[in-house]
């Protein structure tokens, strides 16, 4: 039978990691699943391309909460991927590298107690604020039901709400544990993680992010594909439907008001009974027709801001050439790791930066290649912002978008060059992505990294509820709970949970081997 014979139970929008892991949900308990991707590779943010047989990363450049008993580990188990993707643990002595300007190296170690001993070698009189700064990251992290896989009433949002953490500023509670503002920096170093903002970035966003870390950090040998490979196999076997090159570009609608089916880019229509969109609310709105919600809720979506999106400078090297570096560098050429963000001088940038070196399976002493990432306005490609181009849909933007690249990455690797020795020398050639890239690919209008920028001035309000007002349609993705492999799982329990018993979800993740 066809596919636009079928009426399925559940029809996705997307397969980035929440639509995947809400396909497996689903499937696993007994209802019919089709997943559409408009690309030509599943997976969002874990796709990988390769150029000169080198494997690089798009956006998954490491995970956490991957030890033996952390909750990532546990729901990978659930997913049946955990024995099938391969795992480089980083390393256990400073798996993140924050670096400044005048050449000063501090290492975010593995493990609470390492975490604090490891910093007070540099920062031998900071032990009380280090303390107070591991014990109120774990106290915030016990407070998210579903991070504990607990069942507590609305995820434990009242709770939140009531003691006031969702409002809790990440830059000021750093500040306040501490006056050294080396050490500030420091704690705040891999802000990138969630393109962190000074006045608006919520502690519990931090907390949950580097909590991950500290519980076991690991890269994925050969590329994060790995895992969407796996969990869309994991789909498969339980008799789910995945299809590539299927772009949702309407919907149409049942006498009630309900969705009754969603129609492609070459007029095709898939049926279904329940719809959820892995797609950025913007874009679901944009899809779905803004005319079918309410208009206070359609202009909160559209204003809300989103977060920062990046430049990214991958770097093939000459074979055995450049040592593979088991942790990752975030390099700040600014007084305040805060301030990156602003980029409000184009002749500074980079003003921070995130190299990476992906582990490859063909040599554990040498690195393929770098990818390094720095924040980047929109504006500045808003020039090009009328082209698009990807595998699927090949367009041009011409030679001056060339141009601006091939500076840009030159800057990059003058960069570079200050931090390795002999480095332009192992160069075997040089590519990069930029917010248009981002935006075309995995469809944040603006190339957001992260998508909604989360507010402790207004918690609540950038918080995103997987229910629509539209009956037979729900959201999941990175802007339900939080981004993130972690984050996007937690949020696809959450979504799923409309039609499964919460309970029952939990016990199987808890009794996975």
């Amino acid at each position: 039978m066809k596919i636009q014979d079928k009426i399925y139970d559940f029809v996705i929008i997307g397969s980035g990691l929440g639509g995947l892991e809400c396909a497996f949900i689903l499937s696993q308990e007994g209802y019919s699943v089709i997943v559409l991707e408009k690309n030509h590779q599943i997976g969002g943010t874990l796709q990988v391309f390769s150029r000169d047989k080198i494997i690089f990363e798009t956006g998954v450049h490491y995970l956490g909460s991957l030890d033996e008993g952390e909750i990532l580990n546990q729901f990978f188990k659930y997913f049946d991927i955990l024995d099938k993707i391969k795992l480089k643990r980083m390393n256990d002595d400073g798996y993140d590298v924050i670096r400044f300007s005048d050449g000063k190296e501090y290492r975010h170690a593995q493990g609470y107690d390492n975490f604090i001993n490891t910093l007070l070698i540099d920062f031998p009189d900071e032990k009380e604020g280090l303390t107070t700064y591991c014990d109120k990251i774990k106290e915030i992290c016990e407070l998210f039901p579903l991070y504990n896989l607990r069942n507590d009433a609305d995820d434990g949002h009242s709770e939140l709400i009531q003691n006031g953490i969702l409002e809790i500023n990440a830059f000021e509670f750093i500040s306040s544990i501490t006056q050294n503002q080396r050490l500030q920096n420091v704690l705040a170093g891999s802000n990138a993680l969630y393109g962190g903002v000074k006045g608006k970035t919520p502690l519990f966003v931090h907390a949950l992010i580097i909590n991950s870390y500290l519980t076991g950090s690991y890269k994925i040998v050969d590329g994060g594909a790995q895992l969407a490979i796996q969990l869309s196999k994991s789909v498969r076997k339980l008799g789910g439907e995945i299809y590539k090159r299927k772009n949702v570009v309407s919907a149409r609608y049942n006498e009630d008001k309900t969705i009754k089916e969603v129609v492609l880019d070459n007029g095709e229509a898939i049926k279904g009974k329940t719809f959820i969109s892995n797609v950025h609310p913007a874009a679901t709105l944009d899809i779905f027709g803004k005319e079918r919600f309410l208009k206070a809720y359609t202009k909160r979506i559209y204003n809300l801001e989103n977060t920062v999106s990046t430049f990214i400078v991958h770097i093939a090297f000459k074979e055995n050439s450049f040592k593979y570096m088991n942790h990752n560098i975030y390099q700040h050429n600014l007084e305040d790791v805060w301030d990156a963000v602003k980029m409000e001088d184009e002749n500074k940038w980079p003003q921070g930066y995130f190299i990476n070196t992906p582990p490859s399976s063909k040599s554990e002493i040498y690195a393929e290649g770098m990818s390094v990432m720095a924040y980047m306005d929109f504006k500045e490609v808003e020039k090009w912002a009328e082209s698009y181009n990807t595998v699927t849909i090949p367009g041009e933007r011409g030679e001056s978008y060339e141009e601006f690249k091939r500076r840009k990455e030159g800057v990059m690797i003058e960069e570079l060059a200050k931090i390795f020795p002999d480095f332009k020398s192992k160069i075997k050639s040089v590519y990069s992505s930029t917010p248009l890239t981002f935006r075309d690919y995995i469809g944040n209008k603006d190339g957001s990294l992260y998508g909604i920028l989360k507010d402790n001035n207004n918690a609540v309000k950038t918080m995103i509820n997987p229910k629509t007002k539209v009956k037979n349609l729900f959201l999941t993705g990175q802007n339900i709970v939080l981004h993130g492999i972690l984050g996007v799982t937690i949020g696809a329990f959450v979504t799923c949970s409309a039609f499964i018993d919460k309970s029952t979800l939990i016990k199987k993740v808890e009794d996975a081997q």
